[in-house]
């Protein structure tokens, strides 16, 4: 794809973060799609994007208030973009959350997003969030044999 094009994904996941950043519930959800799905990192399914604003308002007004997103201690240097179609693009991006502005690799995520082009902009359709756990962790967890 154009070079573009990419940006125009570059910045969608900007607004994302910026959003979260400012814990504006409303511009958060207005980078998905009216019928979104969004996994959180815990397996929580959000279908909508009313209801990733109302989720989201809660968690910023509530447990999540201040958190702001990072790049994350083991986060790659940019997003990985891949095309499916000239409208539709697969994402895969690294980064944490932290309280006090330093990344905490306890918080360090992988997501992939589903961006879509629709008439006025490019949204996510989907987002999953999975929490990145060393194989060494995991073991110690008795979780990988």
């Amino acid at each position: 794809m154009t070079e573009t094009v990419t940006a125009e994904i570059h910045d969608l996941l900007r607004r994302m973060t910026d959003a979260w950043n400012t814990g504006d519930a409303r511009a958060y959800a207005e980078q998905f799609t009216a019928d979104a799905d969004y996994i959180t990192f815990f397996g929580m399914r959000i279908t909508g994007r009313e209801a990733i604003e109302q989720s989201h308002r809660a968690l910023f007004e509530g447990p999540l208030k201040g958190v702001k997103l990072t790049e994350g201690t083991s986060a790659p240097a940019a997003p990985s973009i891949r095309f499916l179609r000239p409208d539709v693009a697969v994402v895969i991006a690294s980064g944490g959350s932290s309280l006090d502005g330093r990344p905490d690799p306890g918080r360090d995520s992988i997501i992939t997003l589903t961006a879509v082009r629709e008439p006025d902009a490019w949204r996510f359709a989907a987002f999953h969030n999975t929490r990145k756990v060393s194989p060494e962790e995991l073991r110690a967890k008795g979780g990988a044999r």
